[in-house]
Parts: structure tokens; C-alpha cells; sequence
């Protein structure tokens, strides 16, 4: 049986669609007062991505509540790193914490690729759940981060506004530095392919850190193993999402994937010129925008819609929702989205 609501994959796949289909980065998540509820009943944020059952429920949440265009399983990009055998936390108000970081060769040497159907399990068992639930009303997108920003938090140990520990990795030690890169990327081609096989209907490479490389070393350290994943996944549209990598859209556009994610710094005419129109651009207005109030929420949205008009796109934001944005502003976008004509 076919899904009821194909919009994301056909616009992805640059076929003809009735009207622009619309997610959001980050939905299942702290906007909804039903995600909360939940939360306060376990001990963290881990507990729910290692919980299959609540996992696809707060997966679905977006679905019913929201009334999205597509389901993402909720997850954390995080999830890699921990199953190659590099543990992290994730501490309330502050985000991820390593205990452990990687400093040297034998560092990368005890690392392993991991196995997802033993060390990722729970997640492909939260992906089983929800195409279950979700009884084909909609598209299932799984999602796994790019290379360069896992090397980031593996190296680092935590966020960080420069990455500085990560780059200095990268002009040091450039061997070492490929090294991890392709145990990451190895470990997340088998992540992608087994969230595939579990069912999902898509994939997203998030590279969230992206942007803090200058365009030589993104080249060279980021965009090689985006390319290699990109390359390895068949039978689903792939989405890369180069967060600030404005200068990579040239060789994003070359990339062997349906989508290319936009934050809401790229002009939407200008990455359109330089992508080409065989590429589907998702996004990319400001998550900022959805504090404001209905009005000029409906006034921003038909404005970006008008301007990717004509090229296939997939309505999104440039990043992920705040934590702090109204449910009701959220679902202002959507129906704006919905009813643009």
C-alpha cells in the first residue's frame, strides 16, 4: 500500500506536486506541550531516544498535532560516536558532554565501526514502531549527522562557538584527521542503510558545523565524506543540509542526492542559479521569524514561497524550531505553507 500524503518524496524526487509540502527541523521536539509531558517523567534526554515506544511517539506528536508533511524519527545525531564506543551526556540547559575525547592515533585505533543492528538497535526499533503507527499517512525521514560535525564533538567534547580543538586536529594532524573521518563515515553508510531497511521513506545528512570551515577545508574534510555517504545510499531521495557553507553550493549542486538544505542566509534566487534546477532546495526561512505575530509570520512565509516559485523546493526553516516558539505560530507557518496558491 502506497503512502496517502507522497508530497515530500515527489517534490524531492522533482515531480509535479498539488502544492508545496512543508516540515520542520527539529518538530518532535520541546515546542509541544505533549513532547514535555513526557520528558518530565524521565530521567533526561537519552532515556527518550533509547525508549523505542516513546521515541516514535513523540515522532508522531508533529503528525497529529502539527498536521506535517512528513514524520523524523526522533533521534540525536549523537547516537554515532556513543555506539563507535565514545560515550556522551546530555546536560540540561548546556547540551552534549563527553567524558572521553578523541586526542591521538590509538584514540581513533579503539574506536570501532559500529554494527547499528547491535548498537543502534533501539533506534531502529523506534523506526519500526512509527512506520507502524503512522500507517502510511505520511513520509518517515531518518537522519544521521555528517562526518565533519561528529569529528567536531568527538575531538572537542561539547559545543563550541569555534571548534577550535577539532580545526587545530585538521591542520596538525590531517592523516589522523581522515582517519576518524572514514570510521565515522563507514559507521554512519551502515547507520543510514539499516534506518532504510527499517523503513524509513528519506535520509538527512545534517552538517551543522559546516559553515565554520573555510571552503579548502570543507572541501577536503567535509564535503569528500559527504559525498562517499551520498554515493552508498540507494532506493530513498537523499537531503544534505550544509549549514553556512554558502560557498559549497557549487559542489553541494554536484553531489549524488535529491535536496539540498538552505539556511536562511542563502539567497533563494542565487542558490537556485548556482544549484541548477535538477535539485530540490528545502527550506529556509529565519526560525526567528515565527516569533513574530500572525500576520507577519503569513507575510514572510508567502514571501519566501514566492521566491523559490517555479523550482521545486520543500517548505522548512533555515534550522531547527526554537525551544521557546509558540505551537500556534509553528502551525501559522504550516497552514500559510499549505494554502499558498
Amino acid at each position: 500500500m502506497g503512502l496517502k500524503n507522497d508530497l515530500l518524496l515527489r517534490a524531492a524526487n522533482g515531480q509535479p506536486t498539488e502544492r508545496t509540502p512543508v516540515w520542520l527541523m527539529r518538530q518532535a521536539g520541546r515546542i509541544l506541550p505533549e513532547y514535555r509531558a513526557i520528558r518530565a517523567r524521565l530521567s533526561g534526554f537519552k532515556e527518550l531516544v533509547e525508549t523505542p515506544v516513546l521515541a516514535a511517539e513523540v515522532t508522531l506528536q508533529p503528525v497529529d498535532i502539527l498536521d506535517v508533511d512528513a514524520a523524523i524519527i526522533f533521534s540525536d545525531i549523537l547516537v554515532v560516536p556513543e555506539a563507535m564506543g565514545l560515550p556522551y551526556e546530555m546536560i540540561e540547559q548546556k547540551g552534549p558532554w563527553f567524558e572521553r575525547t578523541i586526542k591521538s592515533a590509538s584514540d581513533v585505533e579503539q574506536l570501532k565501526v559500529s554494527s547499528p543492528e547491535e548498537d543502534l538497535n533501539y533506534v531502529l526499533e523506534a523506526i519500526r514502531i512509527t512506520k507502524r503507527e503512522l500507517n502510511n499517512r505520511v513520509p518517515l525521514i531518518g537522519f544521521a549527522g555528517a562526518p565533519w560535525t561528529i569529528f567536531c564533538y568527538m575531538v572537542e567534547g561539547q559545543g563550541s562557538k569555534t571548534f577550535s580543538k577539532a580545526r587545530k586536529m585538521l591542520v596538525t594532524e590531517p592523516e589522523l584527521s581522515h582517519r576518524l573521518l572514514e570510521k565515522i563515515t563507514e559507521s554512519t553508510i551502515k547507520y543510514l542503510i539499516a534506518q532504510i531497511s527499517s523503513g524509513v521513506d528519506l535520509v538527512q545528512i545534517f552538517d551543522s558545523w559546516a559553515g565554520i570551515l573555510g571552503p579548502k577545508q570543507y572541501s577536503e574534510f567535509g564535503m569528500k565524506y559527504v559525498k562517499l555517504i551520498c554515493d552508498q545510499i540507494e532506493n530513498v531521495p537523499v537531503t544534505v543540509f550544509s549549514k553556512g557553507a554558502y560557498y559549497a553550493r557549487k559542489e553541494l549542486a554536484l553531489l549524488n542526492c535529491e535536496t539540498i538544505g538552505m539556511d536562511w542566509n542563502m539567497d533563494i534566487s542565487e542558490t537556485r542559479s548556482i544549484v541548477g534546477p535538477n535539485k530540490t532546495l528545502q527550506g529556509n526561512l529565519d526560525p526567528c521569524i515565527l516569533y513574530g505575530d500572525f500576520a507577519s509570520i503569513k507575510l514572510e512565509t508567502e514571501e519566501m514561497l514566492s521566491r523559490f516559485k517555479g523550482g521545486r523546493h520543500i517548505a522548512n526553516l533555515g534550522h531547527g524550531v526554537y525551544a521557546d516558539i509558540k505551537p500556534d505560530k509553528v502551525k501559522c507557518f504550516i497552514d500559510t505553507v499549505k494554502e499558498f496558491n
